[in-house]
């Protein structure tokens, strides 16, 4: 047995089979919604604890990020009608309607803003 790895010659695999290299946009993408994901699990555990509400909308969005990352390791251009069916989702917008109602019913509850706020 060589215990020597020879290495995996700088590419990974797509839901397709299709290989790409590992600086590929497509698993930028998948990187950073994965970072994302992270973020709102951290979120979600600092809702749990001050029990505001929103640790069950966290949880969706954390679960339709797994969706979305399925979606994006499946190009459309090399993807068969099997696999792009196993990825679609949201198709009738009604998901998209339920986070935009999420964030009108949040921010109806907080004061105006006065200033506008930088990220850190």
């Amino acid at each position: 047995m060589n215990i020597l790895g020879t290495g995996d010659k700088g590419t990974s695999s797509l839901f397709t089979g299709e290989r790409r290299s590992k600086d590929d946009a497509i698993f930028e993408a998948l990187g950073t919604t994965d970072e994302l994901s992270s973020h709102l699990g951290l979120a979600r555990e600092f809702c749990f604890e001050s029990n505001n509400g929103l640790t069950e909308k966290l949880e969706k969005i954390q679960c339709l990020l797994q969706d979305i990352g399925s979606n994006i390791a499946t190009p459309r251009s090399t993807a068969n009608q099997n696999r792009l069916a196993k990825t679609q989702f949201d198709n009738d917008f009604e998901l998209t309607k339920e986070l935009e109602s999420w964030i009108d019913e949040l921010d109806e509850s907080l004061p105006p803003l006065k200033n506008f706020i930088l990220p850190v």
